[in-house]
């Protein structure tokens, strides 16, 4: 029987995880599209993939899955740029950290054509293909925001990849609920890692970092040009919850400011106590979603 084909666009840090846990997967042939000789030669040694293309434009007429790695500009351009070079009923899905932005992008696609905007919620500090591993995914969360067009045929494919992959649990929700989350969740910790680097007195701390500055820096690292982008394309929900941020460390300020022990012991007790509550959920297994529930 004559395997089908998955391209991965882009072997950075989630392509390359991505290509070398698909490996394997059903009557699949899994090929990695890359830009550079350096990244091919790793990506050949680590065999990240069955094979290896500087090409992908010329792989899409034969490709039944496309898996789009780059950052957003890239997904986008790409759609824009082949739209028309896509195999009829192959199914397009992304790993781009906003999806409202790159769900409009892929208007632009022919009918017959279905893209379905997912997000891998897994990562390390480090970024490329030397950081790749087919593991990564393992109990971690796969959410999708399918569009309009999606079939039941291609959501069951994607779930079989992703059962492949052993992620944890597939969600599935809007885009704008996906961005909304993410914002909150994933963005603003960006944003606070940041700011607390964004210090010359980072280089005087040697020496008196715990744990806790660790685990809240961990992710300041980050590619600027790609986090740039994440950020801008959801503006409107990350500066929302930003703003609620700068209230809330308005009020502990004020509470510090003027010893005012009631007030400080009191937010510090609620949000101690959320926390212990969502660790206690998680602990229980109350935060497992069953696949393919829709939060609207």
């Amino acid at each position: 029987m004559e395997k089908r084909r998955i391209l991965v666009v882009g072997l950075g840090l989630i392509g390359g995880s991505l290509a070398m846990a698909l490996q394997g997967f059903e009557n699949f042939e899994v090929v990695g599209a890359v830009r550079s000789q350096a990244t091919y030669d790793k990506a050949a040694a680590k065999h990240a993939a069955d094979r290896l293309t500087f090409d992908p434009a010329g792989q899409l007429p034969g490709a039944d899955v496309v898996i789009l790695c780059q950052d957003p500009a890239g997904i986008i351009g790409f759609l824009e740029e082949h739209r028309d070079r896509f195999k009829p009923g192959c199914l397009i899905w992304d790993v781009c950290g906003v999806k409202t932005a790159v769900m409009e992008a892929a208007k632009c696609l022919p009918d017959g054509v279905d893209f379905i905007g997912c997000h891998p919620m897994a990562g390390k500090e480090a970024s490329g293909i030397d950081n790749a591993e087919a593991g990564l995914f393992r109990n971690t969360h796969f959410i999708v925001t399918p569009g309009p067009r999606a079939t039941r045929e291609h959501l069951d494919l994607l779930r079989r990849m992703a059962d492949h992959c052993r992620f944890g649990d597939v969600i599935e929700t809007t885009p704008e609920r996906h961005d909304q989350m993410i914002a909150y969740t994933s963005q603003l910790m960006h944003v606070i890692a940041v700011s607390v680097c964004d210090n010359d007195g980072l280089f005087s701390c040697k020496g008196f970092e715990g744990g806790s500055f660790r685990d809240c820096t961990r992710v300041a690292a980050l590619d600027p040009a790609m986090w740039t982008q994440l950020f801008t394309l959801n503006a409107p929900a990350l500066a929302q919850v930003v703003g609620m941020l700068e209230e809330r460390m308005r009020q502990y300020r004020t509470a510090i400011e003027n010893n005012d022990r009631d007030a400080l012991r009191a937010m510090l007790a609620a949000a101690s106590g959320r926390k212990k509550q969502i660790d206690l959920e998680r602990a229980r297994g109350d935060d497992v979603r069953p696949v393919w529930t829709c939060q609207e």
